[in-house]
Order: structure tokens, then sequence, then C-alpha cells
């Protein structure tokens, strides 16, 4: 197991006697951005919205945790309560951004949820529409509200949606989860070429397991041996590389698919 000492810019692993310091913030400049990220108050969300708002970017929440108002307000953020499950609600959060800044430049669809750990031969239809509702639904209706907001703009903009490592490769004993997020990377196909022609750009982003609360202890434990890195990732290291696609030094990549899993689905 990797120990690590982290502070606000570095962080230094040590394996061994060895030791490695790795730089965490990479800044770019985004102070003409305005960003919305779904799923902001926890996990690859608000790493995301701190990491844009270091870089500079104003940013808005959206959430359905009732702790949303509290954690905007740590971080220096607008917020919005939302279910993305709700085609009005994401609207409304898409509203908020333009309200509060005049302009929306960047959505991440980063609002998910884990599923039950079950095969094909197990799942149960509740399960399944559950699971699909949240991560695969949540992401097209955050993809089309944002990118209507771009075209009215006129501007361009930037989609960035999380899919998974398990939307490249399949998990067998969560099939709702595999399938929903193998929806979202040829989503993301589609929605990142259709209006390329006019400035817009879609992205996703597939991470392999990253030291986040939906994931179980357990889960961290085992997958850890399975990454040829030998580790499982950093929040901020995928919020690093959702921030250079969302600048434009990325703005000739889009319906990209981009593994971020230590080598997980290299092997």
């Amino acid at each position: 197991m990797l120990d690590k000492r982290m502070t606000d810019e570095t962080v230094t692993y040590h394996r061994g006697d060895k030791e490695i310091e790795v730089r965490k913030t990479v800044k770019i400049d985004m102070h003409d951005k305005v960003a919305l990220v779904t799923g902001g108050a926890s996990g690859l969300g608000l790493a995301t919205a701190m990491r844009l708002l270091r870089n500079g970017a104003r940013v808005v929440i959206a959430d359905y945790s009732p702790n949303v108002k509290d954690v905007a307000e740590s971080i220096g953020a607008e917020w919005i309560q939302m279910d993305v499950t709700r085609e009005a609600d994401v609207q409304a959060a898409v509203d908020k951004a333009v309200e509060c800044y005049g302009k929306l430049s960047i959505a991440v669809a980063s609002a998910g949820i884990g599923g039950t750990n079950c095969n094909i031969a197990e799942e149960t239809l509740e399960d399944w529409n559950k699971v699909n509702a949240v991560d695969y639904t949540g992401v097209m209706l955050t993809d089309k509200c944002a990118i209507n907001q771009f075209l009215k703009q006129k501007t361009g903009g930037v989609v960035i949606n999380i899919a998974s490592m398990f939307g490249l490769v399949a998990v067998p004993s969560n099939v709702a989860y595999s399938a929903a997020k193998g929806g979202v990377v040829n989503l993301t196909k589609a929605a990142g070429t259709a209006f390329a022609d006019r400035g817009i750009r879609v992205n996703c982003i597939c991470p392999g397991v990253i030291n986040t609360p939906l994931v179980p202890q357990k889960e961290k434990d085992a997958y850890a041996a399975l990454h040829p890195s030998g580790r499982i990732g950093e929040d901020w290291e995928v919020a690093s590389i959702i921030a250079f696609l969302c600048s434009d030094d990325a703005r000739f990549i889009t319906g990209a698919a981009i593994p971020i899993d230590g080598g997980y689905t290299g092997v």
C-alpha cells in the first residue's frame, strides 16, 4: 500500500524507501469561464468544482444532497438543489448559472450512483431503472440542457460526462452500472460530434476505482491490486484531467472517452 502526505499543491507517494512528489495543481487560466457541476457536493464532482474554482472559473454546484448549500458556501461556489432525473430541475440548474453569471461555458455531468452488485440473472427492474435514471438519463439531460444554452449563446461550450472504466470493459457483477456507463460513452460520441462545427465539445472521462465516498473501503483495497499502477486513483488526479479538457488547450478534442484508470483497461 502507498502511504501519502498531501498538501494543497503537492502529494508525496512513498513506495519502500523511494519518494515521488507530484504537483497537484497545474494552473489553467479559466477566469472567463462559468461552470455547472452536477453531483458537485461530494466525490469527483466536488473535487472538480474545487479545481475549476482554483483555476479562476465561477462555479455553480448542483446536487440532490441537502448539504449542497453548506458545501457550496464552504468553497465559494453558488448552488442549487436538484434531481438530475428531472428535466425541469436540470434546466433550472443551467438557468441558475446564467442568472448568477450571465452565461454558461462548462457543464460537468458528475452526478451518479453505484447500484446493486448483482449479475444479469439477479437484476431487478427497480435497480435497473434507478441506476439508469441517474447515471445515464441524468447525463443525457445535463448534456441536452447545456448544449441548448450554448446554442442560444452562440459562443460554443464544453461538456464533460463522467463515465467509468466499466463503460469500456464490462463488470458482470454490477450489470446496471456497467450498462449505464457504456451508454454514456456512446452518448458522448454522439453529442460530441453533433455540434462540433459550432464550437461545442463533449467528452467523457472513464475513471478507474477512485478514492471517493461512493466506493466501499473493501472494494478500494481489492481493486488496488488490479490496477497496473498498484493503487487506486485520487479525486484530484481525475479533476486535473477534467480541467484540461474544459480548457481552450483541448479545443480539438471532442467525442472522446478518456481512461483515467492506472492502466486497468490497457491489459
